[in-house]
């Protein structure tokens, strides 16, 4: 019985050799006709898909290959957040060993999080080219050997060439874009929703591996830590090239929730490369509507990553909260970043995303502000209650910053996401070095969470500016 796109299918077996054309003829040789050719055909439902064949028990419930590969993606995902739960908590570490500066060890990170964002677009054009496995395997190797050859730094330079240069390269290969693409090109229905899942996915790497890190970090030295997040890199690598495939024709079906004789999820020749990249920079940068996006971004990026999630756990120590304290508060926030995330992508099916992001960037704002009077070096009842906000509003905003896109630029949608993310992490880099400099200057990181609030005000009027295109009937 072959169903129908809004219900489940089979799964088919992912690890089954890619057709470079998206053909599936195999797929129906695979399975013996009871009749002749013509007769078999006939016999089809009109609303199958070519080379869907249905080879289970009737009422059986089975499972879309979409699925499968979010699935994947998400532990893919997972453990590129790995490496990036690090820094935050082993920056004392580093300083006492090595007596860098703050502001010395916040410029690696820096450049991870420079690269993370510029890599992005072109990682995104180089899947359509190469296809998703090959770059995402790519990736978490580089992440893998950034993370372990740490442990055999002597110098700064080295630690930006490992932290920031190969981990900054590997992560930035597999990042946000990499989420639209998955989503634009497996789900029709429900992408709201599974893009708010994959994006939480860094979020729930921050909560595995916080806690972790900090607490190795304590007993055994940064460098254990170092070796341990490799090593999980590492371990992606085999599920991502077993089971992931470019287009759900590969897999034999159409995207999930596609209609009946839609084209949704069927291979599409690839084109331009790294280049394509730029051709959609250009394009998108005669649009208003890609700089507020990008604006607004720069602001996340910079209020989160950048401020937050390098300099928490430094900022509360500095007020007298032990380390291994402020590091899980910092995975609190992780753990509530999966619920907002989640509920962030349901939202963004149902709610305008800018009304969405208009909210997010104010309520963030009014959070950063009021947190130089939460940290001590107990944790309060306040402080509780920032981490449960703040955390439900961590990267809510990516879900409707993705459909935006999708919607201002189409089917280059992804590799335009790709440049916003890379706005998203220049706000980060910028965030990062100027807190650690301001630590640096002040002997307290105030100043860096009241900009910072003030950035979001401004980041929520940006968004309510674009102007969705007219949905045509």
């Amino acid at each position: 019985m072959s169903h129908r796109s809004g219900t489940l299918f089979r799964v088919t077996d992912l690890r089954a050799p890619l057709s470079s054309t998206g053909d599936d003829d195999s797929a129906d040789r695979a399975v013996p006709a009871p009749h002749s050719a013509t007769d078999t055909q006939a016999q089809r439902p009109a609303d199958a898909v070519d080379g869907e064949i249905d080879a289970a028990p009737r009422g059986r419930t089975t499972l879309h290959p979409a699925w499968i590969v979010a699935g994947v993606g998400f532990v893919a995902l997972l453990g590129a957040a790995a490496f990036r739960s690090v820094p935050s908590v082993l920056i004392d570490p580093l300083h006492t060993e090595f007596g860098w500066s703050h502001a010395t060890i916040s410029t690696a990170v820096s450049l991870n999080m420079l690269l993370y964002g510029l890599i992005s677009p072109f990682a995104a054009a180089l899947m359509d080219r190469f296809g998703i496995r090959r770059v995402v395997c790519s990736a978490l190797v580089l992440i893998a050997a950034g993370s372990g050859l740490t442990v055999f730094m002597t110098q700064a330079w080295q630690l930006v060439a490992t932290w920031g240069l190969l981990v900054g390269i590997g992560v930035g290969s597999m990042s946000m874009p990499f989420v639209a693409t998955i989503t634009g090109r497996w789900f029709v229905r429900s992408r709201g929703l599974v893009t708010g899942v994959l994006t939480a996915a860094g979020a729930t790497g921050q909560l595995v591996f916080l806690p972790l890190v900090s607490m190795l970090a304590h007993a055994h030295g940064w460098r254990l830590p170092s070796v341990i997040v490799a090593a999980v890199a590492l371990a992606v690598v085999p599920l991502v090239w077993l089971f992931v495939r470019d287009y759900p024709s590969d897999a034999g079906v159409r995207a999930y929730g596609a209609p009946p004789g839609s084209d949704a999820g069927a291979r599409v020749p690839s084109t331009g490369g790294a280049g394509r990249a730029l051709q959609v920079l250009a394009a998108a940068a005669r649009r208003p509507g890609f700089w507020l996006l990008a604006g607004g971004f720069a602001v996340c990026g910079a209020s989160t990553n950048g401020l937050v999630g390098t300099h928490f756990v430094t900022a509360a120590h500095d007020h007298g909260m032990p380390p291994t304290t402020a590091a899980g508060l910092l995975a609190l926030v992780g753990i509530f970043d999966v619920a907002g995330t989640i509920a962030s992508g349901w939202l963004s099916d149902r709610v305008d995303p800018r009304y969405l992001l208009l909210g997010y960037y104010s309520l963030r704002g009014l959070s950063l502000l009021i947190l130089p009077s939460l940290l001590g070096p107990h944790t309060q009842p306040s402080m509780w209650v920032f981490i449960v906000f703040y955390g439900l509003d961590w990267i809510a905003t990516v879900p409707p910053t993705v459909l935006l896109c999708r919607e201002l630029f189409g089917a280059d949608g992804p590799i335009a996401f790709g440049w916003v993310f890379a706005a998203h992490q220049v706000g980060a880099a910028v965030a990062a070095t100027g807190a650690g400099l301001i630590r640096d200057l002040q002997g307290s990181y105030d100043l860096a969470w009241y900009l910072a609030g003030a950035l979001c005000g401004l980041a929520a009027l940006m968004s309510l500016l674009v102007r969705r295109p007219a949905k045509t009937a």
